[in-house]
């Protein structure tokens, strides 16, 4: 996933970031309410975790701003305050859950997780994707396609993630190293060419109808067959 963390507490900011990327998913930072405003507006994210104490603007007028343009991000706000007229005021807000500090890594994982699935075409009861004949599990990171399994790397899974969240759309080369590596990666390398060559031969197989095409001069598109 890509994540932005809206987060001013310099110590807390480190150890979710370093989290998150230990787990494979790519995480922006902002430290104040303006920034992270702002950052949300211009990105795309698959979730945002939003402290609600903030500098310059605080989380629940960030919250307020990006619901009054219609942006529907799933966002986990973050807050000392624990009791439930602050929850109350948080869900109220916008946001789609409430994790009190001092929280858990693995609880702020699993919150992120439920909200972003809650958001995407999944079956919850399941936790899967259905795309033509291919199905993604969510939670076992795998795929099969015509009863076939397919077992994914870290880097196949997240872009193949991407690639069913986006079936039927062309999707660059751009985007792609924004959504799975992040803005500062090299953007001459053929790293996702090579990376979407190796998931073809496992999404595509012999006797199978290809999935992901090639679209010269822009980039690549998941067909449902």
């Amino acid at each position: 996933m890509k994540l932005l963390l809206i987060e001013d507490d310099a110590q807390t900011a480190d150890y979710v970031r370093r989290g998150l990327v230990e787990l494979g998913h790519v995480s922006d930072h902002a430290g104040t309410g303006i920034d992270g405003l702002t950052a949300a507006i211009v990105g795309r994210y698959d979730a945002i975790i939003l402290d609600r104490n903030l500098p310059e603007l605080d989380g629940l007028s960030v919250l307020k701003a990006l619901r009054a343009k219609g942006d529907r991000t799933p966002v986990l706000l973050l807050s000392a305050l624990g009791q439930v007229d602050d929850r109350i005021a948080g869900l109220q807000a916008g946001s789609d859950d409430y994790l009190a500090k001092p929280f858990s890594f693995g609880e702020l994982v699993a919150r992120l997780e439920a909200i972003v699935r809650r958001h995407s075409d999944t079956d919850p009861m399941q936790g899967t994707r259905q795309t033509g004949s291919l199905t993604l599990d969510l939670l076992g990171r795998t795929a099969t396609r015509n009863g076939r399994r397919i077992d994914l790397l870290n880097k196949e899974y997240q872009l193949l993630d991407y690639l069913t969240r986006h079936a039927g759309q062309v999707v660059t080369r751009t985007m792609l190293i924004e959504a799975i590596w992040d803005y500062n990666f090299d953007p001459g390398t053929n790293v996702v060419d090579v990376h979407v060559s190796r998931l073809r031969a496992k999404i595509d197989g012999p006797q199978d109808v290809p999935m992901i095409r090639t679209v010269r001069g822009s980039g690549y598109r998941l067909d449902a067959v």
